[in-house]
């Protein structure tokens, strides 16, 4: 966990879009992709199901238990999950985070 109080959604963001050029890199050979708050994880990334999979991941060794992609996942309708965008899942470590924060 490097950034267990990275409570603001900048730097979220830069934490995940750092975690998914690195998938990015390591999947597909895209280095050079730019990942923002409207950028989905479908339509524009294209990632695949196991790329949410590797995702969570890289998520939970960056920011612990208390981010838990899978359930986040979980509560989701198909159309959802293709509708993603990374701003929503910033949303969401920054929400949890806070969460675990308050205790």
């Amino acid at each position: 966990m490097t950034h267990p109080t990275a409570t603001d959604e900048d730097a979220v963001l830069a934490d995940i879009a750092g975690l998914l050029t690195a998938l990015l890199e390591d999947e597909y050979g895209l280095d050079d992709v730019e990942i923002g708050m409207a950028t989905t994880f479908n339509r524009d990334l294209e990632l695949e199901s196991i790329d949410l999979v590797t995702l969570a991941g890289l998520l939970e060794d960056k920011y612990g238990r208390q981010v838990n992609f899978a359930e986040f996942l979980a509560g989701m309708e198909f159309d959802e999950i293709i509708d993603l965008t990374v701003g929503r899942l910033v949303e969401y470590v920054v929400h949890s985070l806070k969460a675990a924060e308050a205790g």
